[in-house]
């Protein structure tokens, strides 16, 4: 008998354990065998314990096979509170952040997108390292020699095993000649590696422009960390919105996956919020294990739904999240 998948749920905030409990719901339904571990973490891990990443939750995570997690609630106005998500990620040695695109039937989208974006995952501003001066504060942006080179080749090596044809780099090195010069001279380097591969470059304001402008011409898109979470979510956007946008978080040993949306506590406990996100990060998750039959079932199922005309409120329909689920279930094969 085929050993089951052990998976440590933490649901976080807001919406964040109404979507995931529902993921769980379906996957409970497939013919797969899992042991599903809860954990806790985020604004309301904080309140209960001080810390909002317990040290517990980030042993569950590392001895599980995988993690699904949902959102979090990260307060600005909280004297040392830091995003336990970028924390686990750091953790876990989650250096690739990999949000795919694509559209999906019934989703009404401004420029329905096809679109691989791999995003660095460790450093970039959002190390958080900042410090006080003079007359304000001074943020540091650290971009490694290392890490660029492992999430280029990464994005490189994701293109080539996705039967993608070109990778775009996306930079800001007429400003920022040194770190993001660095980025985009290793770019060139790693493209030599994969010559069947097309390659090119090109800064970030005038990708955010193309992408509006001209978006079909892009297939595989890497860049930094900041970078990636802004263009990623104006993808979203373009694409149906953050509601059907799923993310993976990848590194050597261990991974999370995650919807790209936020905790939007103002639908909590409502039965309003949109799963798909999350479905389609499981979906990711189940790719990852090698599930692949299955996970192309859960996605068959999905588009089926949405076809359909089954969509939660937030895509025009009438559905509410727990009747969304049911719909995807009863069309599984």
């Amino acid at each position: 008998m085929k050993k089951p998948h052990f998976i440590c749920v933490i649901g976080g905030d807001g919406i964040g354990p109404e979507v995931t409990q529902e993921t769980v719901r379906l996957l409970k339904e497939t013919t797969l065998s899992f042991v599903f571990i809860e954990a806790e973490l985020g604004y309301g891990a904080y309140q209960k314990y001080g810390t909002p990443l317990p040290g517990e939750t980030i042993e569950k995570a590392k001895q599980s096979d995988v993690v699904l997690f949902g959102a979090v609630t990260s307060p600005p106005n909280i004297e040392g509170y830091r995003s336990p998500i970028v924390e686990l990620r750091r953790e876990l040695l989650l250096y690739a952040n990999v949000r795919p695109f694509e559209p999906l039937p019934g989703v009404r989208a401004v420029k329905p997108l096809d679109i691989l974006l791999v995003r660095e995952n460790t450093e970039d501003l959002y190390a958080g390292v900042e410090h006080e001066i003079e007359d304000g504060i001074m943020a540091e942006r650290i971009i490694t020699r290392k890490a660029s080179e492992r999430i280029i080749r990464f994005a490189f090596q994701i293109a080539h095993t996705k039967k993608r044809h070109k990778v775009t780099l996306i930079h800001k090195a007429n400003v920022l000649r040194k770190s993001d010069g660095l980025f985009l001279s290793i770019g060139k380097q790693i493209a030599n590696e994969f010559p069947y591969i097309e390659y090119t470059d090109m800064l970030v304001d005038s990708c955010a422009m193309q992408l509006i402008k001209a978006p079909e011409q892009f297939d595989v898109i890497v860049t930094t960390n900041m970078f990636g979470d802004i263009l990623s979510d104006e993808i979203a956007a373009l694409n149906g919105g953050l509601g059907v946008a799923p993310s993976a978080n990848i590194g050597d040993q261990h991974a999370v996956f995650e919807p790209v949306h936020g905790s939007a506590p103002k639908y909590a406990g409502q039965n309003q919020a949109n799963p798909t996100a999350s479905i389609l990060s499981a979906c990711l998750m189940l790719e990852y294990l090698e599930e692949f039959t299955i996970a192309g079932h859960i996605r068959s199922a999905l588009k089926e739904t949405l076809a359909r005309g089954v969509k939660t409120r937030d895509l025009g329909g009438v559905a509410s999240m727990s009747e969304f689920t049911d719909a995807v279930i009863q069309a599984l094969p």
